[in-house]
């Protein structure tokens, strides 16, 4: 062997040593080193940022259109009522059909639909009523995807990252949520609310682009089954294995209760601390980072306490700073209570959420994360309603409060139904 031989050989050495400690790095932006999940993921955040935007320019437009609270409200309606009754459908579909080829068709039809929003909206022929089905068709649009693309996130990164991918899975959405509503706003004012559906078209076209250069070799079968002998399969698997069955029982112990804050953050904002729109997107844009800010303790977390202790620990300190935020108008205390609540909801439903993709066999991801964002919106509408209730028959402040109570007593709980070493 030659000098140069040798050379190379010592080269191709520590490039691979550098690449095992990338994978085996403890940082929690690792998994950006893999080439393909990097893309993935600049793809996620750009849409993230798009979709965010859209539905402040979609609020926004109806509320010109139609300025009656019931037609506001059935923006967001129609857009996230899908999830709760198409999830676990759409889930056996990705078990059984070449998921690639799901996502480029859904990201087809999300960027053809947002662009011809835009279009209308731009030449002043859109209605309310047209609204509403742009807004449900792309909201069908979301329920294939979103399964599908978290489904798809384990063949990105090996296992050993999975948990640290989905962590950062989280940090996109949330950038986008402290960064897209104001952004929006500012668009809006600037060149009219038909760019916020524009913006939107060319993050699910970013999106297509990437779909399209993924070489992608695994493909999904049916495997001799009927549609309906599959969706009971994948039920049946959920509802047997120990893991997943306490994963979905903590999303809904969690969730139930932690959704008094979503749905009663804008009263807060207006009647609780006497803020205006722009004291709201400061609330929500607090949340976001108190998000990305975990991020960075999460893996150390997980490390030290196990994901029963994580969970747990985050349940109660989410109940802490929304027992706070019921029971105070200080400004400096109001954001230390939003950031707090940013970071636990992340690391809460980033170790669930970890959980039940490393559980999951690859023949049942698509079906077992249905089954995951079911229960997750339907604890979110459920909880939504019920707070929504009591803070009518009593008070934003009795409201949080009883909620976060619940939500201390559902941490203790969940530590008996473990999802770590199951």
């Amino acid at each position: 062997m030659d000098r140069d031989d040798r050379g190379r050989n010592k080269v191709k050495t520590l490039a691979g040593a550098f690449a095992a400690r990338t994978l085996t790095s403890s940082s929690a932006w690792a998994p950006l080193q893999i080439p393909l999940y990097r893309a993935f993921w600049f793809a996620s955040l750009a849409s993230n940022l798009g979709t965010w935007i859209h539905e402040v320019g979609a609020g926004w437009l109806m509320a010109s259109l139609d300025p009656s609270p019931e037609m506001v409200a059935a923006v967001r309606t129609v857009m996230a009522a899908p999830i709760i009754f198409l999830a676990i459908p759409v889930g056996v579909l990705g078990d059984r059909i070449d998921r690639r080829r799901m996502l480029i068709g859904t990201q087809f039809v999300l960027c053809a639909c947002t662009a011809t929003l835009a279009s209308l909206t731009f030449s002043d022929m859109i209605t309310a009523k047209l609204l509403l089905v742009f807004t449900f068709v792309i909201g069908l649009g979301m329920v294939v995807h979103v399964p599908i693309w978290q489904a798809s996130i384990p063949e990105l990164v090996p296992k050993t990252q999975l948990a640290r991918a989905v962590a950062l899975g989280s940090i996109s959405f949330n950038l986008a949520r402290a960064v897209g509503p104001a952004l929006g706003g500012i668009l809006i004012a600037m060149a009219g609310v038909w760019t916020a559906f524009a913006i939107n078209a060319l993050s699910f076209a970013g999106v297509l682009t990437v779909l399209l250069s993924w070489k992608r070799t695994r493909r999904e079968s049916s495997r001799g089954l009927s549609f309906r002998l599959s969706l009971y399969q994948g039920l049946r698997y959920v509802a047997k294995t120990v893991a997943m069955r306490h994963t979905i029982l903590g999303v809904v112990l969690f969730v139930l209760p932690g959704s008094a804050l979503w749905s009663l953050l804008p009263l807060v904002a207006k009647q609780h601390l006497g803020w205006g729109a722009s004291g709201f997107g400061f609330l929500v844009g607090c949340v976001g980072v108190g998000a990305v800010f975990a991020a960075w303790t999460l893996p150390h977390f997980q490390r030290h306490r196990g994901a029963d202790q994580t969970i747990a620990i985050a349940m109660v300190g989410f109940a802490i700073g929304l027992a706070t935020l019921a029971n105070t108008t200080g400004t400096a205390i109001v954001c230390v209570a939003t950031l707090l609540m940013g970071a636990t909801w992340m690391m809460t439903l980033t170790t669930l959420n970890s959980t039940a993709q490393m559980t999951l066999p690859a023949r049942m991801r698509a079906r077992g994360m249905g089954c995951y964002l079911t229960a997750m919106a339907f604890s979110m509408t459920t909880g939504s309603i019920v707070w929504g209730q009591l803070a009518e028959a009593t008070s934003i402040t009795t409201a949080q409060t009883t909620a976060a109570a619940i939500l201390t007593i559902t941490a203790a709980v969940s530590l008996l139904f473990r999802v770590g070493d199951t």
